[in-house]
């Protein structure tokens, strides 16, 4: 079995093997002794969850893992795992990096295709069931599209380590659109070209060309943007962790978008990942004041 760490891996050959576990799970909530030692604090706090795990050996029955070049944290965990098993201080799966190039330019777009190439041929994966993984996939991007009978709020930002502030907005009259961590991890993207001889070039266009993740050149506030229309949000919530600092960048651009948007917003910063802040009462006060007003 296999899984994944990180935004923007391949999922598709993921699923053609046959033996995709999903993301690695962790608890939140749980204590890290060892990783509290073994890691500085400015990494993202699901870093320490999923080590601990790792050193408790939750994740023995894997033979792989995959990490993510697109985020600074899955990329620098990767390395200090292999180090820790190198000095036998945890046992666990093989770790394994997969570089992200998302430049717009031929040469990032060949590192793109290498690399998919290159993993399709570790994990096993041949054109014709890559083929086949393709199109499965292509079906549950088409069918993808959440829809409600409740007026949609946008959570924006940072990715929640779990449901606990979706939960927080129903029974607000609101229904609550975006992704966990766990679920920007095993997101399938956009379409791929199931029609292409070359199915990893296929599969490294679509990669390249997809402006969500960390290492995207694509312009986070119009990206912004653009989830609003997606998802027809009536309210939008911007919530960003203490510890996402580079992110913090474009949040000037991100609030101009959210004032010509005229939608009823809350921005939320430097905020605790666990929501042991009050983020979830700030949240349901804010939206039953929306609710209100455009009552």
């Amino acid at each position: 079995m296999i899984a994944s760490i990180g935004p923007n891996l391949p999922q598709d050959i993921f699923i053609a093997t046959g033996e995709y576990a999903g993301p690695v799970r962790f608890d939140p909530e749980r204590t890290t002794p060892r990783a509290d030692q073994w890691l500085e604090s400015k990494f993202a706090p699901w870093a320490f969850a999923v080590l601990e795990a790792w050193a408790d050996g939750e994740y023995d029955g894997l033979e792989r893992v995959v990490f993510s070049r697109a985020d600074d944290t899955a990329h620098r965990l990767y390395y200090y795992i292999c180090e820790l098993q190198r000095r036998g201080l945890i046992g666990g799966p093989e770790p394994i990096v997969f570089d992200v190039a998302k430049v717009g330019r031929r040469s990032s777009l060949a590192r793109m295709t290498d690399e998919v190439r290159s993993l399709a041929a570790l994990l096993g994966v041949r054109a014709d069931a890559l083929h086949s993984a393709i199109k499965a996939s292509n079906v549950q991007r088409r069918n993808s599209r959440k829809s409600s009978h409740s007026p949609a709020c946008l959570l924006a930002g940072t990715p929640l380590p779990d449901k606990r502030l979706h939960d927080a907005i129903v029974g607000t009259g609101y229904s609550p659109m975006g992704d966990t961590l766990t679920q920007s991890w095993e997101d399938l993207g956009q379409l791929v070209d199931e029609e292409a001889v070359d199915p990893c070039e296929a599969l490294a266009l679509q990669l390249h060309a997809d402006p969500r993740g960390p290492r995207s050149t694509a312009d986070p506030a119009k990206r912004l943007a653009d989830r609003i229309r997606e998802c027809d949000a009536q309210a939008v919530v911007l919530w960003r962790i203490e510890e996402d600092e580079a992110e913090a960048w474009h949040l000037p651009a991100q609030m101009r978008i959210l004032e010509e948007s005229g939608l009823p917003h809350l921005v939320l910063t430097r905020r605790d990942w666990r929501c042991r802040d009050g983020a979830a009462e700030e949240v349901v006060s804010f939206l039953k004041e929306a609710n209100c007003e455009a009552s």
